[in-house]
């Protein structure tokens, strides 16, 4: 493994905080701008939004910039995005902090993401990726925590500041540390978008989009699900979410060797682990260990899934990889701002968020249709040289 990936894993690890602990401290940003809770939830919507939107247009738009430049300039932005969080003093500007932040922290992930598949040799493309999706589910596992701490000691915009200060050191490393990589040939437009629309390829997207939108319906509501089930403290809590965080890195790893191994079978075999898994949760209520066991699974198969689809689009269509993997990581935030909403729908009507699971692995099946359609169809035409994954 070429040793230039960890310090990629380490900036997605700066950049991924900036979206994944914004919900630990939602009622402290609330408090301090002096608006409502749900006005608040508002600056995780545009985030996502935000970065769905500018993946794969900023990808484009900066196709012909060396990639070592184009990262450092990405880098910087998300830094004066941060600080610019850190000084604000209303709503506004924090929603315009947040775009900022949003568009960066897509490039810095894309480009993350195309400069270790290049850096290694294809038999450890996907051991790779998951390396570098390892940076941004440790955000979760460690930088949440943290942050909240923080928040809790020095207020919530100190936060921000730590993750400014973080990412102006991933910049200095990759400064020193990563050789420049020259554009390689840049494909048009038109042919990007062909490849897209591909249904190999566009049934492969729907993977993620439908997988996370399982996820999500399920994992948004996680925290009342425990205190309405178990009546849990918020001791509890946090030690739930401290399992599903480190299964969520072991799940990485995993599914990268896996891909590894059987190639993308994975991505088959994962989406219905993971479909029975969530199905399956709201009924090991009634035994806690097996209830904790499948709660580790769940975490664990949430993030197995990406190295080994990234990979999989990479082979499917390596003319226009750059592309579609931005274009994966933008389903992966449709496929969350969907499933939060769906699970919202379903509370309000039903009032009830113990079936949010089962419901969650009804849109999971459709993942595992898109999967089976995707490895079953024909490859791209687009060169004689593109191989069918198998």
């Amino acid at each position: 493994m070429n040793w230039r990936v960890y310090v990629l894993a380490a900036s997605t690890f700066a950049v991924g905080l900036v979206e994944l602990i914004v919900g630990g401290i939602l009622p402290n940003i609330a408090e301090g701008l002096d608006i409502s809770l749900g006005k608040a939830g508002q600056l995780i919507t545009v985030f996502a939004l935000a970065y769905a939107i500018s993946a794969p247009l900023l990808l484009s738009l900066t196709a012909k910039v060396e990639r070592k430049k184009l990262y450092l300039m990405a880098l910087s932005v998300f830094t004066v995005g941060n600080i610019i969080t850190f000084f604000s003093t209303d709503f506004t500007l924090v929603i315009i902090a947040r775009i900022i932040t949003a568009m960066s922290t897509a490039l810095v992930v894309v480009l993350s993401l195309t400069i270790a598949a290049k850096l290694v040799k294809p038999s450890h493309r996907a051991k790779a990726l998951g390396l570098v999706f390892v940076g941004i589910s440790s955000s979760l596992v460690l930088g949440v925590p943290i942050g909240i701490f923080m928040t809790e000691t020095l207020g919530w915009r100190s936060t921000f500041l730590g993750i400014a200060m973080l990412s102006a050191i991933s910049i200095v490393l990759n400064a020193f540390l990563l050789e420049k990589m020259p554009v390689e040939k840049v494909t048009p437009l038109k042919e990007q978008f062909k490849a897209i629309l591909h249904p190999k390829v566009f049934s492969g997207h729907l993977i993620s989009l439908f997988m996370l939108a399982g996820h999500y319906m399920f994992y948004a509501y996680f925290t009342p699900y425990l205190i309405e089930t178990f009546d849990s403290s918020p001791k509890a809590i946090s030690i739930f979410y401290l399992l599903i965080g480190l299964a969520s890195v072991c799940g990485n790893w995993v599914g990268g060797w896996l891909s590894d191994r059987i190639g993308s079978k994975s991505i088959v075999l994962v989406t219905v682990l993971f479909a029975l898994v969530l199905f399956a949760i709201p009924f090991t209520t009634g035994f806690m260990p097996l209830f904790v066991v499948m709660t580790i699974l769940w975490g664990g198969l949430s993030w197995a899934l990406t190295p080994a689809l990234q990979n999989y689009l990479i082979q499917t269509a390596p003319e226009t990889s750059d592309i579609q993997q931005s274009i994966n990581t933008s389903a992966l935030q449709v496929g969350i701002s969907v499933g939060s909403a769906l699970g919202g729908t379903v509370v309000s009507l039903s009032h009830d968020v113990s079936r949010l699971a089962s419901f969650g692995s009804i849109l999971v099946v459709f993942a595992i249709f898109s999967a089976i359609f995707s490895l079953r169809h024909a490859p791209l035409k687009q060169n004689d040289s593109l191989k069918q994954v198998g």
